[in-house]
């Protein structure tokens, strides 16, 4: 069977490069073959399993079979029972536009470990797992920045980079994010890594656009800003539109930093082009290669860049 040889040839490959790193947590498959839309990530001893919504035609019968064969497949070639293999239908594109959405209502949490760190994911709740892997060595990187630096975190999400950013000694943080949902699990984060402290560390439910409004001048030292492609939550004053507003966003951003403070933007809006004329940082840096995973290499759909205020 193709995907099988497929599957097997790049798990090989890959797992041994994730194993040589201590890394448990990593990407197998994503779509590599277009007649098998599934994007395949292993979260230790369990796998998630999104297919793509496509335009494929198949009965309901027929589309059940399909599945189970792939799950067949993916058992042979992993080893990992077809029992913890998790399915989640989503659909292709530009951004996370949708990792506000939930699926249902199991609540079923794991916990995995990465870079000594613990993380809360969930595959069977919401289109997104909780840990967007191929931001992997990022979070190292703000790890290394991190030690005696005031952070801030745009966009936070579960607060991954905030955990980072506190397991490597920043004095205090603010997460930022329109959804209490994942605020809460970014709490909850910093809980299991002993991390937690409301004095040195608070979580903002606010629109981020707005936010900037609020900010002090020259404060922070270190600041990620990972926003969704597009938004127009309910919740939102104004729509946000990455490619639009990236400029005035970090321009407000860098208005809160300290001279040499370090910004980290970061987009999978494909399409993206930097206004670079238009950004008043002193230092503009593309990392996108250098931040891109083992196992996101050729098939990462993201921009990454270092700014130095």
């Amino acid at each position: 069977m193709m995907f099988q040889n497929r599957l097997a040839k790049v798990y090989r490959h890959l797992s041994r490069q994730a194993k040589r790193q201590k890394i448990s947590c990593f990407r197998i498959y994503d779509h590599d073959l277009p007649e098998i839309p599934l994007c395949i990530e292993q979260y230790g001893e369990r796998i998630y399993l999104a297919e793509y919504k496509t335009q494929f035609a198949m009965g309901d019968q027929e589309h059940d079979s399909w599945l189970r064969q792939c799950k067949t497949v993916i058992n042979a070639v992993t080893g990992i029972p077809e029992s913890e293999i998790y399915l989640r239908e989503r659909k292709r594109k530009a951004g996370r536009l949708d990792q506000y959405e939930k699926i249902n209502d199991e609540k079923l949490f794991f916990i995995v470990e990465e870079g000594g760190l613990r993380f809360r994911i969930n595959l069977t709740d919401y289109l997104d797992t909780g840990l967007f892997l191929d931001h992997r060595i990022t979070r190292s990187l703000i790890r290394e920045d991190a030690k005696d630096k005031h952070v801030l975190n745009l966009f936070c999400y579960t607060g991954s980079f905030t955990v980072y950013a506190a397991a490597g000694g920043s004095t205090s943080s603010v997460s930022v994010d329109l959804s209490k949902t994942y605020l809460q699990w970014a709490e909850e984060n910093m809980r299991i890594n002993n991390l937690a402290d409301q004095k040195k560390h608070r979580f903002v439910h606010a629109d981020v656009k707005q936010f900037l409004n609020t900010l002090p001048q020259n404060f922070y030292d270190l600041v990620i800003m990972d926003p969704p492609t597009f938004s127009n939550s309910k919740r939102m004053n104004d729509f946000l539109d990455i490619q639009r507003d990236h400029a005035e966003l970090i321009n407000k951003t860098l208005q809160s930093m300290k001279t040499n403070g370090i910004l980290y933007f970061s987009t999978n809006f494909s399409r993206f082009v930097l206004d670079t004329d238009n950004i008043k940082a002193s230092q503009i840096k593309d990392i996108t290669g250098h931040t891109t995973p083992f196992d996101f290499q050729r098939r990462l759909f993201r921009y990454c860049f270092k700014m130095i205020k």
